[in-house]
Order: structure tokens, then C-alpha cells, then sequence
């Protein structure tokens, strides 16, 4: 393993090998104040916090919560880089938006002590050996077939095979890959070969997803609803953390090839997303 690498090394490998170039997000909710890089306010994407010159190690997580930056200030840790798929906390117990910022107290320890944070939300997205939709499907046996779902210009989704034959078999197997309990919505044939008349070219009738939560404020969410029932899609329901975590798990093989000591950091899956 390396001691160290220099940040702007590390930060110019991330742009290049997930290709930031031709990928764009949006965080308008970000408070963009003075500890913000440049870089992020300008993208969106990228390098958030620019606090160190080398980074010695790497910490991985899917959201930047408090408690997870608290975590890695405890350990009197310097020159480390966090690596998060979200540039906000998540929160779907709040009424509204879902994310919030992180706190400017955290924000001023992060600088002192010289912990730099990462961003991928869309180029992890974005298919490809560490993402979030391919890193699940292998979690899950599932192997890709397709790809669907376009996304702020790149595409994101999986269309794939299971060797299972059932609903309740397929989300039994996402409940132990996950650890917790999960929400299934019948809306299809309990046979996973059944097929719909829409969906029957590519004999789908199941969705696995984070978020399905039904609320007048969540309206994204009840057209999602409206459009499974009408198209008999079952929706296995396994939290927006845990659904996402496994492409940070597989983040940390990404920088240990790299010669960095990388860890993931274990978050809490929020069981109001369903």
C-alpha cells in the first residue's frame, strides 16, 4: 500500500475514470458557502471539500450523515478523504425535500482537520463496474441484461435474469441481502416469468427500487404507483441506503487498486422511503 497520495493526483483519476466530463448533476438545495470548492459549486459533481494536499486513506459512505462525519473526525485522523454518493444528508422522515445540508460546525472540524470530501452522485449512477445498479444486481444474483432508464443524460437502470421463479422467493432474497425488512407491492403475477403485455418483449413484471413511499408531497412516487398497477409490475421496496450501499462497498476496491487504505462506513437504511 501507498502512505499517501497527492489530492489533486487522486481528484484528476476520479474525473477521468468515471468521466465526469460527460455527466452533469444538479444540487441547487446545496448552502453553498465558503467551505464549498469552487469545483462542486460550479458542477455539482466532484470534489465538495478541498481540505488536503495528500490523502492517506479513504472513507466511503452513501450519505454524508452527521453521525458518519462525527465517526471519522473521532478517530484524530488527518489528510483523509471521504467519498459519499449523495452531497447531502438524507432524511425522508421530514416533511418535503428529503435532503439537507451538512452542518457548518462539521464543515469548519472537516477543515482543521484536513478531511477532503468526494462526490459521485450521477457518474456512480452511470452503469458501469462500480455502479449503483450493477453493484446491487450482482449483490442480488441478478445478471444484466440491458439497460434502461436515461438520467440526466447518461443511463442508469439494469434489466436483468434471476435463477429464482417467484416474488416471494426474489424479495426473501433481497431481505437477507440487505439485513432488514423490506416492502413488496404486488401489483403483477407472483411467477417472475409471467409476463405483462406491455413489458412482454422483455418478459419484465419487477421492479427493485429504494424509495416508494406514498405521499401527497412525494407526488414522483404515486405516478410511479399508477403506472406499475397499470403495467402489473411488482415493486420490491429495500430503502434508498441499502439499495445504494453496495457500489460504496465496491468503492472501496477502487481505491485500494489505487494503493490507498479504504474503508466503508456503515449508515442506517430509513424505513420511511417505503
Amino acid at each position: 500500500m501507498k502512505k499517501f497520495m497527492k489530492a489533486k493526483e487522486l481528484y484528476q483519476r476520479l474525473e477521468n475514470d468515471f468521466e465526469l466530463k460527460k455527466c452533469h448533476d444538479e444540487w441547487n438545495s446545496i448552502e453553498f458557502n465558503e467551505y464549498i470548492s469552487s469545483n462542486f459549486k460550479r458542477r455539482s459533481m466532484g470534489l465538495l471539500l478541498d481540505n488536503s494536499n495528500e490523502i492517506k486513506n479513504v472513507y466511503t459512505a452513501v450519505f454524508p450523515d452527521k453521525k458518519i462525519l462525527l465517526e471519522i473526525l473521532s478517530k484524530n485522523e488527518k489528510d483523509v478523504m471521504i467519498f459519499t454518493h449523495h452531497p447531502l444528508i438524507w432524511d425522508s422522515s421530514i416533511k418535503g425535500f428529503p435532503f439537507h445540508n451538512i452542518p457548518k460546525n462539521i464543515l469548519i472540524k472537516m477543515k482543521k482537520k484536513k478531511i477532503s470530501l468526494y462526490v459521485l452522485h450521477v457518474p456512480l449512477d452511470k452503469n458501469g463496474k462500480y455502479s449503483t445498479s450493477v453493484s446491487l444486481a450482482k449483490a442480488l444474483d441478478i445478471k444484466p441484461k440491458e439497460e434502461f432508464c436515461e438520467y440526466f443524460g447518461v443511463i442508469v437502470g439494469i434489466i436483468g435474469k434471476t435463477n429464482l421463479t417467484s416474488i416471494s422467493q426474489l424479495a426473501e432474497k433481497v431481505r437477507r441481502v440487505v439485513h432488514h425488512k423490506i416492502k413488496v407491492w404486488k401489483y403483477g403475477d407472483e411467477n417472475i416469468e409471467k409476463k405483462s403485455e406491455f413489458l412482454a418483449k422483455n418478459g419484465i413484471n419487477t421492479f427493485i427500487t429504494g424509495v416508494t413511499r406514498v405521499t401527497e408531497s412525494w407526488q414522483p412516487s404515486v405516478e410511479f404507483h399508477k403506472t406499475a398497477k397499470k403495467n402489473k409490475m411488482n415493486i420490491i421496496a429495500a430503502t434508498h441506503y441499502s439499495t445504494e450501499k453496495f457500489s460504496c462497498i465496491a468503492m472501496t476496491r477502487y481505491f485500494k487498486k489505487l494503493g490507498l487504505d479504504s474503508k466503508f462506513v456503515e449508515g442506517q437504511p430509513l424505513f420511511n422511503d417505503f
